[in-house]
């Protein structure tokens, strides 16, 4: 089994590593097949493609979008995509705008709860308001002692009924399939085990995907326990969706998973590289 990692972050989004520091990484990690996927983004693919071809990688060009689908924030994968297309460039595009006036209302409920200067703090960890996000502020708090890891602060603040919390409306599920698939690409759920649905709204949620033409899911993802695992090979196979492997990283401090890192797939899957020629 090849050591595939197809989900993962660099500065030009959340992470804080250049492409080519987690090209880096991950090849010392032992993967041999890599996409970055950085949020909403796709600045970071030249760089992440040279590195991959010094390294002796296979690379995959990737992105993963944000969706609002009934209320909720999901994500979606595209790889294999051509970042030239001007649909999906363009929807990327409208994705990002909003985050800078979301993220001054953000700061304003963190002010009142005795965080100050949450902007600007959280600008220094990113530098473009376009791509600034809540992993921005959270590191701003652990900056200022506030809580002590991600963790913590995800507990208490930028979540659903605590200070920070500032809901956005992303693109449409049809939107991101859309733009992943007239791009050449192959649509992805990423990490399904987050979502806070019931049997029913995922059991909508995948249709809908499929009906769309969406391809494949995470099985393996950092944020999955050993029991997601098992859930995602069922609901895979039920589905009939094609099985990804990603590990999700960030940062090498913040990450539950490191590059490379997660086991093989599951036996009786295929996975959404098998005829990718790796």
């Amino acid at each position: 089994m090849l050591n595939v990692d197809l989900h993962c972050h660099s500065n030009i989004s959340d992470g804080t590593l250049t492409p080519s520091a987690v090209a880096a990484r991950a090849k010392a990690n032992g993967v041999q097949v890599w996409a970055l996927t950085d949020h909403d983004e796709i600045d970071g693919i030249p760089a992440a493609r040279a590195a991959a071809a010094e390294l002796g990688m296979g690379y995959v060009s990737g992105v993963e979008i944000s969706v609002t689908w009934a209320g909720e924030t999901v994500h979606i994968v595209g790889l294999r995509i051509d970042e030239t297309n001007a649909q999906l460039v363009e929807g990327l595009h409208a994705t990002r705008s909003g985050r800078e006036r979301r993220a001054h209302e953000i700061a304003a409920q963190l002010a009142q709860v005795g965080i100050p200067d949450a902007f600007q703090g959280a600008l220094k960890h990113v530098g473009n308001p376009d791509l600034i996000s809540r992993t921005h502020f959270a590191r701003y708090i652990i900056e200022l002692g506030v809580q002590p890891d991600i963790a913590g602060v995800f507990r208490h603040y930028l979540i659903e009924g605590k200070p920070g919390f500032v809901p956005h409306r992303w693109a449409t599920l049809a939107n991101a399939v859309g733009w992943i698939l007239g791009a050449g690409g192959v649509a992805v759920i990423a990490h399904p085990g987050r979502y806070a649905f019931d049997d029913l709204a995922f059991d909508a949620f995948f249709a809908e995907f499929k009906q769309l033409g969406g391809a494949a899911i995470e099985v393996l993802t950092g944020s999955h326990t050993v029991a997601q695992y098992d859930e995602y090979t069922r609901l895979a196979r039920r589905y009939g969706f094609l099985a990804s492997r990603g590990s999700d990283f960030h940062d090498p401090h913040e990450s539950r998973m490191d590059l490379g890192q997660l086991p093989a797939l599951p036996t009786g899957l295929t996975p959404v590289w098998h005829d990718w020629g790796f």
